[in-house]
């Protein structure tokens, strides 16, 4: 990270979240922006946009905000260095539980998605079927 600070904007844009979104994870306590500018806006870090992803990709698989609060502390935890090897495999474990969780709602998405395009295209098959048989 080179300590350069964002604006929520920028950090809007890059995450494709909503400002109203990233002030909602704010409060909540999922994201806090890393600083403020001395006119109060919020600035915001390079691993705070890397939080807002994750939040990003857990939402759609319908994890719950607690679940994120909990996976990203579990994360935050690993990554810094303050952990002995005797804590650090419970923590591991928890990661290792959401991982199995996302790769569950990831089958059950595909299975969601197959049939949505297959309902798409038996729709497409009945227009194409009927296109020449309008009453005139």
């Amino acid at each position: 990270m080179d300590g350069k600070h964002m604006q929520i904007g920028e950090v809007a844009a890059r995450t494709e979240l909503s400002l109203r979104t990233i002030r909602h994870y704010e409060e909540t306590g999922l994201v806090v922006p890393s600083a403020r500018s001395q006119g109060g806006f919020r600035l915001y870090t390079e691993r705070d946009v890397e939080r807002l992803m994750v939040i990003r990709r857990m939402k759609p698989l319908g994890f719950t905000l607690d679940q994120m609060r909990d996976l990203l502390d579990a994360t935050d935890r690993l990554d810094g260095d303050e952990l002995t090897p005797a804590e650090r495999e419970p923590v591991l474990e928890r990661v290792r539980e959401y991982e199995r969780a996302a790769a569950e709602q990831v089958t059950k998405l595909r299975v969601q998605l197959a049939r949505a395009e297959e309902f798409a295209r038996t729709l497409g098959e009945r227009v194409q079927r009927n296109q020449g048989t309008a009453v005139r």
